[in-house]
């Protein structure tokens, strides 16, 4: 999962981009709000993590900048002004959750994981691609029911790939994802990763297929007998 830090207090974003890191969510930051949208616009990410007292321009304003440019992104609002009417408006204005400080960081995790799923359209607390489940929860995957068996790598590129099931992923996406700002890992270190998955995944209806000038996507073929 990516997320975009957007948060002034340098202190609690370096702690918050170490911390997540051990779950498996990069953090990228920003401390001005005018960074935002075009942070937004050159990345995709999985969800905004907004403090709504920036410098440069404000939370609530780079909020409706996102949403009258027609971003969807999934906002979590995190601000130490924690009263009904901060968190009302903030809702109204279009962000999807808030959060107040102080805050645990399992919280902020789980929250950012829920935002995700529902913006993919799901209320599941797993990631699905046909008989391919990910519980974000326990971090496991599992294939026809059965405990998929995974080094680290494959499972980090596995995790992002079920999140953007269907949808394909370039080498760079994935890579950035994955390793971060490790400059020392090639795009080449992407192929040999799929291609071990693929090998993980073969005999079953779950595969990764390349998209021509795009990159690679998580597909599920149906069941025999129903059309594709």
């Amino acid at each position: 999962m990516r997320v975009l830090l957007a948060e002034d207090e340098h202190q609690l974003a370096a702690w918050l981009v170490k911390a997540l890191a051990q779950s498996a969510i990069q953090l990228d930051w920003v401390d001005d709000g005018r960074m935002v949208l075009p942070s937004v616009q050159a990345t995709r990410y999985d969800a905004l993590i907004l403090d709504l007292g920036l410098p440069g321009r404000g939370g609530r304003e780079v909020l409706a900048q996102l949403r009258a440019a027609d971003q969807r992104l999934p906002v979590l609002i995190l601000t130490a002004r924690d009263s009904l009417i901060e968190r009302v408006g903030s809702l109204h204005e279009g962000a999807d959750d808030f959060l107040a400080k102080p805050f645990q960081l399992a919280e902020l995790e789980a929250r950012l994981v829920a935002l995700v799923r529902r913006s993919r359209g799901g209320d599941h607390p797993r990631f699905t691609c046909g008989a391919l489940a990910y519980d974000a929860g326990s971090k496991q995957f599992t294939l026809q029911h059965a405990p998929l068996a995974l080094t680290p790598r494959e499972h980090a590129v596995l995790r992002v790939l079920i999140m953007r099931s269907g949808e394909p992923l370039s080498k760079r996406e994935i890579l950035e994802r994955v390793f971060g700002d490790d400059d020392d890992v090639q795009p080449d270190a992407v192929e040999v990763l799929v291609h071990r998955l693929r090998k993980r995944l073969h005999g079953s209806p779950v595969g990764v297929r390349t998209v021509r000038g795009l990159g690679y996507a998580l597909h599920s073929e149906p069941p025999a007998g129903e059309p594709s």
